[in-house]
């Protein structure tokens, strides 16, 4: 069983390295077009999935390092949407249909 896990190790990166592609927007590969990079890690089984990991897309900064931030906000934090509910809370105390 052990002799197998080479092969295994490989095929595992291979994918994972495929579907990373896959999902990768078009903006943030690097250096050669999406397709070709797909076709460099499904021929060279070993070299393609580590250089695409390597060298292929954009990453952010791992650990403390000041990354971008989310676009997600939570609505507690977002200014735009506190304003909403209180329009929405003014004009139902003005028309008279408060649900609270």
């Amino acid at each position: 069983m052990l002799r197998y896990l080479p092969f295994l190790l490989i095929i595992a990166l291979t994918i994972y390295a495929f579907i990373d592609c896959l999902n990768t927007p078009e903006e943030e590969v690097k250096h050669l077009p999406k397709v070709v990079w797909v076709i460099i890690i499904l021929l060279f089984s070993i070299v393609g999935p580590v250089v695409w990991l390597a060298a292929g897309k954009n990453r952010a900064p791992v650990g403390g390092g000041r990354g971008r931030r989310a676009q997600w906000v939570a609505p507690d934090d977002n200014p735009e949407f506190l304003k909403s509910l209180r329009d929405e809370q003014e004009k139902n105390k003005d028309t008279g249909k408060d649900k609270d």
